[in-house]
């Protein structure tokens, strides 16, 4: 399979990709921000209709712009006290998911970018990874600035503060690199199930992971073997790889909690 082209850059894009939902879905998964990023994922669909009522040719820039101004939005209301966190970002989510379809399926337009809801790797081409990459090497260079200060402010915010650390900096900071991440990844992973990387492989290491370096490296590592399998399987069954990816992560998922169970009884 690996004789065609389109099927290496497949590869490719996923040994990047992977690795970053790997280890970005750690800090979503133990600061509860799940909600947060199935927001973030819905809301491309506005981006992609805002983009196309302005005339934008690249539907990826205008999901870029809005994504990050959506996460900086949601990252600000989620304090407000009138109400639980969650139920303030599913309005959010519901609201720009219903917006973006609205807009989108006017005049029959929405056929056009169908393919967006479950992406399709395979059509990914060089120049694409390359900025993909370039987003790698941003999520590598944060991490090392920035991973104790997050790792406090998930653990105690309060105290995170005592100790100088620019909380809403931070945050601010890391909902942006999600952002950019969930969007240049929509096309190719899918709205429908892009936040279900970003959950599964942290969910299922933590099931197993005693420690924080553990918890990071099973991440990435279950990231990458999801990815890669997916692909191999996908391609010799004919079917979708985005989906496949995430039902190989679901069995991790269970597979793990189940040996979490066994240890623990």
């Amino acid at each position: 399979m690996f004789r065609y082209e389109f099927i290496k850059n497949a590869l490719y894009a996923i040994l990047i990709i992977t690795p970053l939902f790997g280890i970005i879905g750690t800090v979503i998964v133990n600061n509860k921000m799940a909600f947060f990023s199935d927001a973030l994922g819905h809301s491309a669909l506005t981006g992609i209709a805002i983009g196309a009522l302005l005339g934008v040719t690249n539907p990826t820039i205008s999901m870029v712009c809005f994504g990050i101004i959506f996460a900086l939005l949601l990252n600000k209301i989620k304090d407000i006290k009138v109400t639980s966190r969650d139920t303030i970002i599913s309005v959010f989510s519901s609201t720009a998911l219903a917006l973006g379809l609205v807009i989108l399926s006017k005049n029959g337009n929405f056929s056009k970018f169908s393919n967006y809801l479950i992406g399709d790797i395979l059509s990914i081409v060089p120049s694409e990874i390359i900025a993909l990459l370039v987003i790698a090497i941003f999520v590598i260079v944060f991490w090392f600035l920035f991973f104790n200060k997050m790792f406090a402010i998930s653990l105690n915010s309060s105290l995170a503060k005592s100790k100088n650390i620019s909380v809403k900096l931070v945050e601010n900071l890391f909902v942006v690199l999600v952002a950019l991440i969930v969007m240049m990844s929509i096309r190719w992973v899918g709205i429908l199930i892009i936040n279900s990387l970003l959950i599964l492989p942290a969910a299922a290491s933590r099931n197993i992971a005693r420690n924080i370096k553990e918890y990071h490296f099973y991440s990435i590592l279950i990231a990458l073997f999801s990815g890669i399998v997916g692909l191999i399987v996908s391609y010799m069954q004919g079917i979708a790889t985005g989906p496949t990816i995430v039902l190989i992560a679901s069995l991790i998922f269970f597979v793990t909690y189940f040996i979490r169970k066994k240890i623990g009884d």
